[in-house]
């Protein structure tokens, strides 16, 4: 009589049985299982399916009531059910739309990079790219804080701007390009003025510099050369300051911030003068006065 096989054997050698996620309600069948229990129709573990159009379009209906939570949901579903549709890849970048105006950056941004790397030639290819841009635009936060929303949505509209020259979104792109720099500058400015007042001359002009080399267009620049005339000045080195004040004054005559550096430097029995070899006046070129 052969020996029976040990019961953990016997286990070891039971294929594995692994249910898929429940995403539907569970029906029970009517027949009994061992021990009196019934068993489990496993047909109802799939999940129901609706035509990808039919949720393509309740999505739509939802995002255009308001209700964004079950527009995401929809699209959400589509693109899970429907993977290789057409449908899915609209439904990608309008969950992607649908997410930043729910206010749930992140995954609007997420979900548009990943729009952009599987369909990087498609026509609503530059819309994705410019939510991402958005999402990182309405996250910009005050100038005394961290700019690095304002840096990213710098980055992320000019790379629209360039991949997608004729995109209908380049003009918005580029204003929201220069609010978000404007905010750089004043960060910068922020940090120079801090220095400043402490008579940390260096470390102050590395930031004004900062400003008239790299955000000679922004409403900064003005005040930016105007610190620069009065740290040189502290400083002792009045070529610079001269020539700060001369790039001042050639592009802003009659601001406010052009007299007071021009009356700094009469103190000293000095006035504007331009040095032509200076970083200032290379940097002044590009500078748009007004």
């Amino acid at each position: 009589m052969s020996k029976l096989p040990h019961k953990a054997s016997m286990i070891s050698r039971m294929p594995m049985l692994v249910l898929p996620v429940l995403l539907a309600p569970v029906a029970l069948s009517g027949c009994m299982g061992f021990g009196g229990e019934k068993d489990l129709d496993l047909s109802t573990y799939v999940e129901e399916t609706d035509p990808a159009d039919k949720l393509y379009n309740e999505g739509l209906a939802n995002m255009n009531a308001g209700r964004m939570g079950e527009a995401i949901k929809k699209f959400e579903a589509v693109d899970r059910q429907h993977p290789y549709s057409e449908f899915a890849r609209k439904s990608l970048v309008m969950g992607a739309f649908a997410n930043y105006r729910q206010g749930n950056y992140d995954e609007a941004i997420s979900g548009a990079k990943r729009y952009i790397s599987l369909y990087p030639t498609s026509p609503d290819a530059a819309y994705a790219q410019y939510i991402i841009g958005l999402a990182w635009y309405r996250q910009i936060r005050d100038v005394t804080q961290d700019q690095k929303e304002a840096r990213r949505t710098v980055e992320a509209m000019d790379e629209l701007v360039q991949r997608w020259p004729d995109s209908e979104y380049v003009e918005d792109a580029k204003a929201k390009m220069r609010f978000a720099r404007d905010q750089l500058a004043g960060k910068e400015m922020q940090v120079g003025r801090y220095y400043l007042e402490r008579h940390e001359y260096i470390a102050a002009m590395k930031r004004f510099r900062v400003v008239v080399e790299t955000y000679s267009s922004t409403r900064h620049v003005e005040e930016a050369l105007a610190r620069l005339v009065e740290g040189y000045y502290a400083m002792g080195l009045t070529s610079e300051a001269q020539t700060a004040a001369a790039v001042l004054g050639h592009n802003y005559p009659d601001s406010q911030w052009y007299k007071d550096s021009y009356a700094l430097l009469q103190k000293g029995g000095l006035e504007p003068r331009e040095n032509a070899g200076s970083w200032i006046s290379k940097a002044g070129r590009a500078i748009i006065g007004t």
